[in-house]
C-alpha cells in the first residue's frame, strides 16, 4: 500500500533531508572536493554507476543531493541536477539535446541570455533555432522542421509575462518526437508543475524564487524520466557545471520559506497591478492575476496563483523608462528577481539591450516596458515609490 504523499509545505521543509551520524537537524555543508573510498571494489562500483554514493563533488555531493531531492519532490519529478547557475542549467539542456544540424524552437521573449548563447555561440556549431510567440501554438507548428529536436519554452515569459499552454506544447512535442523543456523560474514549483502537465524537463534559476534572498547564484534541472536524467547529469559532470556545497546549503535554507514569501509577494503584486492599471501614465499592465491579461483563463487553469512578477508599458516609451528608473528610491534598480526586496528594471536599456530593436519589438519587448519583481515590503510603500517616480514623466 502506497503511503499518502505529503503536502507541498511539508515537502518544502523535509524533502531531501539526510540525517548524518551526528544527528544534525539541518543539512550540513559537506565542503569537500573528494570522498574516501572503502576499498577498491567500492571505487569501481562508484565509477561504474553500480553504487549511488559519493566520489567527487563535481559529480555529486551530499549537500547538493539534498537540494536536488527537495526540488525534485516539489516538482514531482524523477531526479534533479543542481548546477552552478541558471545559465549552466540552460547550457546543459542545449548540449544534451541538440547536435550539429539540429533545430530548436523557443519563446521569442525568453530570458535574454538563453537566447543570446543560442544565437551567438551554439549557432557557430551548426545548431539552428526559431523564436516564436509560443503563447500561439499555431506559430510553433509553423516553425517545425524535420530536424527540430527541442521545444524550449518559458512561461510566464521574461519580461513580457506571456503564458504558454504547457499541455498543448506537450501534446505537440509527443506528436513530433521532441523534448519539451520548460523554464519554471517565474512561477516556482509553488505555483506550477510543468512535469505534471506533460513536460519532459523543468528547470529553474535557483537564484530567483527558490533561494529568494539575493545571495546565491545557481540552477537546477528536474526530469520526468530516468533516461533523460542520466543524459543530463553526464553532461553536467563532464562540463564541470556543478553547484558548490555552500551554494546548495543557502538554497536549501531559502526554499524552506518559499510558499510564505510568495504568498505575501503575490498579495502585494495584485494590489500594485490594480493601481498600475488605473494609472494614466501606463499604457497596459501584464499580470496573470488581472482579467485584462491575454491568457488570464489559461493562468487560472495552469497555475495555482498569478505570482509576483509583472510588467507594464509606460506611455513615454524609452525615455520615460529611463526617467522612472533614475527616480526610484525604494524599489531597487537591479537585475534578477524573486527575492524579498522589490526589484525593477527597464529591459530595452538593460537586460535585452543587446537584442536588435526589431527583434525586441517582435518579441513584445517594447521601448517603455518595465519589469517589476514585487517583494515583501508594504504594498503601499511600493506604490508610493512608483507614484513619485512617475512624476518624472510629463
Amino acid at each position: 500500500m502506497n503511503k499518502k504523499k505529503k503536502g507541498f509545505n511539508t515537502r518544502m521543509i523535509h524533502a531531501g533531508s539526510i540525517h548524518d551520524q551526528f544527528g544534525s537537524a539541518i543539512m550540513p555543508i559537506y565542503q569537500t572536493s573528494t570522498f574516501i573510498l572503502r576499498n577498491a571494489k567500492h571505487g569501481a562500483d562508484l565509477f561504474a554507476g553500480r553504487d549511488d554514493g559519493f566520489l567527487y563533488t563535481r559529480l555529486s555531493n551530499p549537500t547538493v543531493r539534498s537540494l536536488e531531492e527537495k526540488v525534485t519532490s516539489l516538482e514531482n519529478g524523477y531526479a534533479g541536477i543542481a548546477t552552478s547557475s541558471g545559465m549552466s542549467a540552460v547550457t546543459t539542456i542545449y548540449i544534451t539535446f541538440l547536435n550539429q544540424g539540429d533545430h530548436m524552437i523557443s519563446t521569442s521573449s525568453v530570458y535574454g541570455q538563453s537566447r543570446m548563447i543560442m544565437e551567438n555561440h551554439f549557432s557557430r556549431f551548426g545548431v539552428e533555432y526559431s523564436y516564436v510567440d509560443t503563447s500561439d501554438t499555431d506559430q510553433i507548428t509553423r516553425a517545425l522542421k524535420p530536424n527540430t529536436r527541442l521545444l524550449f519554452i518559458e512561461t510566464p515569459s521574461n519580461p513580457t509575462i506571456r503564458l504558454t499552454d504547457i499541455r498543448k506544447c506537450a501534446a505537440l512535442a509527443r506528436k513530433h518526437h521532441l523534448i519539451l523543456a520548460v523554464d519554471n523560474t517565474f512561477s516556482s514549483p509553488c505555483l506550477q508543475n510543468p512535469l505534471d502537465l506533460g513536460a519532459d524537463v523543468v528547470f529553474h534559476s535557483i537564484t530567483k524564487f527558490l533561494n529568494g534572498h539575493a545571495d546565491v547564484v545557481g540552477g537546477i534541472i528536474v526530469t520526468k524520466e530516468e533516461k533523460l536524467h542520466h543524459q543530463l547529469r553526464s553532461v553536467m559532470g563532464n562540463m564541470g557545471f556543478c553547484m558548490d556545497p555552500h551554494q546548495a546549503f543557502l538554497a536549501l535554507r531559502g526554499i524552506q520559506t518559499l510558499s510564505v514569501r510568495l504568498e505575501k509577494a503575490q498579495e502585494n503584486a495584485m494590489k500594485i497591478a490594480g493601481w498600475l492599471e488605473k494609472n494614466k501614465k501606463v499604457a497596459f499592465v501584464r499580470y496573470p492575476g488581472l482579467p485584462s491579461h491575454p491568457q488570464y483563463t489559461l493562468a487560472r487553469k495552469q497555475m495555482r496563483g498569478p505570482g509576483s512578477m509583472l510588467s507594464f508599458e509606460l506611455k513615454g516609451g524609452f525615455v520615460a523608462g529611463e526617467k522612472v528608473m533614475n527616480r526610484l528610491r525604494l524599489c531597487l534598480l537591479a537585475v534578477s528577481l524573486g527575492g524579498i526586496e522589490t526589484l525593477i528594471q527597464h529591459p530595452a536599456s538593460m537586460t535585452h539591450a543587446a537584442i536588435p530593436r526589431k527583434e525586441r519589438l517582435k518579441a513584445g519587448i517594447t521601448d517603455g516596458l518595465v519589469r517589476l519583481s514585487v517583494g515583501l515590503e508594504d504594498a503601499e510603500d511600493i506604490i508610493a515609490d512608483l507614484d513619485q517616480a512617475f512624476s518624472a514623466i510629463k
